[in-house]
């Protein structure tokens, strides 16, 4: 039995990198590398929707080099023409949106011009998630010289979608004056199961997040080896989990929470 240490996604440890850059001005590069290597994505785009009906373009990376215009002209106008528009302001708070297959079929001439034959692109897939009145919506691109998305990438997109589409949600909402390290703290502090942890297995499972190893968690916190393996194995038993991979898929289905997003 797990009874706190279940993986909302079995796979949350393979995004890793993109969780811990929640909140550091290199998030977009690090989203984009984590995106391609998982499942060869070539271009990202994140937008903010809201029921009043604004929208604006948070995130612009990749391989588009006319990105930054479509953009631009999404959040000006095409939005309100998006085929996804109807899925997306379906959904329920919190809970991530995976949206339908790319067809070219589903849009109109002049969208279809500007967004797909203009820049290159011949796949899309996409995911979304509602925080309060806001909708993060995140596109993923594959260009011409990429090809169309591989069976194998969709399915790892549609896997990895409810993480990415949290940590995206958290990054915007995450405040400027918050440090990623100030975060995780608060979190430990006041969501269980991680706030039942002793402090020092806190202190021990905030850094083994952060990418310490066992080596350096010692000796940052004045502590012997056997010290430090003692305090991760008793907390990988309070958690009900066996490896970091586990301990990431908490975070992030603690990051998902309604709490965790205000």
């Amino acid at each position: 039995m797990r009874p706190h240490g279940t993986p909302a996604n079995p796979a949350a440890g393979d995004i890793a990198p993109a969780v811990l850059a929640i909140g550091r001005p290199d998030f977009p590069e690090v989203l984009i590398a984590t995106l391609c290597r998982q499942a060869g994505v070539g271009h990202c785009m994140v937008f903010s929707l809201t029921r009043a009906g604004a929208a604006h373009c948070l995130l612009d990376a990749g391989n588009i080099p006319i990105g930054g215009d479509l953009g631009a002209a999404y959040a000006g106008q095409f939005h309100e023409s998006d085929p996804n528009r109807d899925a997306m302001f379906e959904g329920e708070e919190s809970a991530s949106i995976v949206l339908p297959a790319f067809a070219p079929r589903m849009y109109g001439a002049r969208y279809r011009k500007m967004f797909f034959v203009d820049s290159g692109i011949v796949d899309k897939c996409a995911t979304a998630i509602w925080v309060e009145d806001t909708c993060f919506y995140v596109n993923f691109y594959r260009i011409a010289t990429q090809g169309q998305f591989s069976d194998a990438q969709r399915a790892r997109l549609q896997a990895i979608a409810p993480a990415i589409s949290a940590s995206v949600a958290r990054h915007f909402q995450q405040s400027a004056a918050t440090t990623p390290e100030q975060s995780l703290a608060a979190l430990f502090a006041t969501r269980p199961p991680l706030a039942d942890l002793t402090p020092r297995e806190r202190e021990v499972c905030r850094r083994i997040l952060s990418g310490f190893s066992s080596e350096a968690i010692s000796r940052a916190l004045g502590i012997s080896l056997h010290s430090t393996l003692t305090y991760r194995k008793r907390a990988y038993e309070r958690l009900g989990i066996s490896s970091q991979s586990e301990l990431f898929a908490i975070v992030l289905r603690l990051l998902a929470g309604p709490r965790s997003l205000n």
